[in-house]
């Protein structure tokens, strides 16, 4: 696919698909759920569908009723089954880390898999805490899948500290912590996305968050019974970040994205591009299913580098490489610091946004775990052709890079956008932007 400048700026409103996050704990808390949960807004791509699929191998009733509108008839905590095939996860590192918490604590065997990618990233991280439920794991060496589980029928709870700022690991704990006798205790040295603990109380569960003076402390109570619940799933901040960022580097333009999840723990990128001069307002503040929720009104604004602290990544892990491509554009040197986590994504992001950018005529560097970006201001050169990976969003982040650079920008496959927002390039082409075939 190829991405040139429009010839005008980008103007209408951008409904953008439902949180990934929150569309796979739906799925999987409506499953460990009692009775049916009505399921809207949810995620149709494939990642979330893979979720969908792993939910009815283990014995829930998944249907979908129409567009993001689906239902979940869940058997309770502790009442799945053991499914008869390998669960295929595809691309989706959340789905398969969240999977294997629920699957430890269970008295099943059970296999997990994943694309290409997939198999490459990392899942030593949950099999090493879940171990201490009673659990046990094979998996590749470097501890990669495909990775069988045999799950234990007498699950202890878990107390374990992360290492790293993880909302995946701390969900695999606090989901085998369900079908745990006692308290299950995760403790985080920085806070990450809540959206587990948010949801675990909308089911039900009772969940407890305080501060030991290092950090978070989460506890769950284990076995609850879990009640249906219907979720409203918000708009993705993740995918959202693209038009937004799109808007305020092509001139002229004035888009509005409505109903975007606004969780304090997930608006890092909002909060940055604020420093940097952004023009975005917030409006129609809300709560939607214990999530806050507001339209946002964004509109093209001259952009300036910035030094992003650390501390801030877990708060826009997923956002980095579009954040790259603004800073790519933006005036003066961008400094952002910390991406070690960056390195064990759908790709090595760290290496594949410097790649993006220094292909497309922007002076980048790395050193150690920071990636320093030296804006010219728009546009930017472009003309480059952008290995992605099979990472989605590397993919979006160098079309959007397209939209304001003088020659076009082309990545080599488009396919694994799908993953995450489906329908990615009609949404933008119907704001104005130029995206086609290559």
């Amino acid at each position: 696919m190829v991405s040139r400048r429009p010839a005008r700026g980008l103007a209408g409103v951008a409904r953008v698909p439902g949180d990934k996050s929150i569309s796979h704990r739906a799925l999987m808390l409506g499953a460990l759920a009692l009775g049916e949960s009505r399921i809207t807004g949810l995620l149709e791509g494939e990642d979330v569908l893979r979720t969908a699929a792993a939910m009815r191998a283990l014995g829930a009733a998944v249907t979908r009723e129409g567009d993001g509108d689906w239902r979940v008839a869940g058997r309770g905590v502790g009442g799945i089954v053991e499914p008869e095939d390998v669960l295929d996860m595809g691309n989706s590192g959340t789905a398969a880390r969240l999977l294997a918490g629920i699957l430890a604590s269970h008295p099943i065997f059970s296999v997990l898999t994943g694309d290409a990618s997939l198999r490459r990233r990392p899942m030593r991280r949950v099999m090493t805490p879940l171990a201490a439920s009673g659990a046990t794991f094979s998996a590749r060496a470097g501890g990669r899948m495909p990775l069988a589980i045999a799950g234990t029928g007498a699950a202890l709870p878990i107390t374990y500290r992360l290492p790293v700022a993880s909302a995946q690991v701390k969900s695999a704990i606090l989901l085998a912590g369900l079908n745990a006798r006692g308290i299950t205790r995760v403790e985080e040295p920085v806070a990450t996305r809540d959206h587990s603990e948010n949801m675990l109380r909308h089911f039900g569960a009772s969940v407890s968050v305080s501060d030991d003076g290092e950090g978070r402390v989460i506890e769950l109570a284990g076995l609850p019974e879990l009640r249906c619940a219907d979720i409203a799933v918000p708009g993705d901040p993740s995918s959202a970040a693209f038009p937004l960022v799109a808007a305020l580097l092509v001139p002229d333009s004035a888009i509005t994205l409505p109903g975007i999840g606004l969780n304090p723990l997930r608006t890092g990128l909002f909060a940055t591009l604020a420093e940097m001069g952004a023009g975005i307002v917030i409006e129609n503040r809300r709560i939607s299913g214990g999530e806050p929720v507001g339209d946002l009104a964004v509109r093209h604004a001259a952009l300036r580098g910035v030094d992003v602290p650390a501390a801030r990544a877990p708060s826009m892990i997923d956002e980095y490489p579009i954040l790259a491509v603004a800073a790519a554009c933006a005036r003066g040197t961008t400094r952002l610091r910390g991406l070690a986590e960056l390195r064990v994504k759908e790709s090595d992001r760290l290496a594949a946004t410097a790649a993006l950018l220094a292909g497309n005529g922007v002076r980048v560097a790395i050193e150690d775990d920071d990636l320093i970006i030296h804006g010219a201001g728009a546009p930017t050169p472009g003309g480059g052709m952008v290995a992605t990976g099979m990472d989605h969003r590397i993919a979006m982040s160098a079309l959007v890079l397209g939209l304001a650079s003088v020659a076009p920008v082309a990545i080599d496959d488009a396919r694994f956008i799908e993953t995450s927002f489906p329908g990615f390039a009609h949404l933008m082409n119907g704001l104005g932007a130029a995206m086609a075939p290559a």
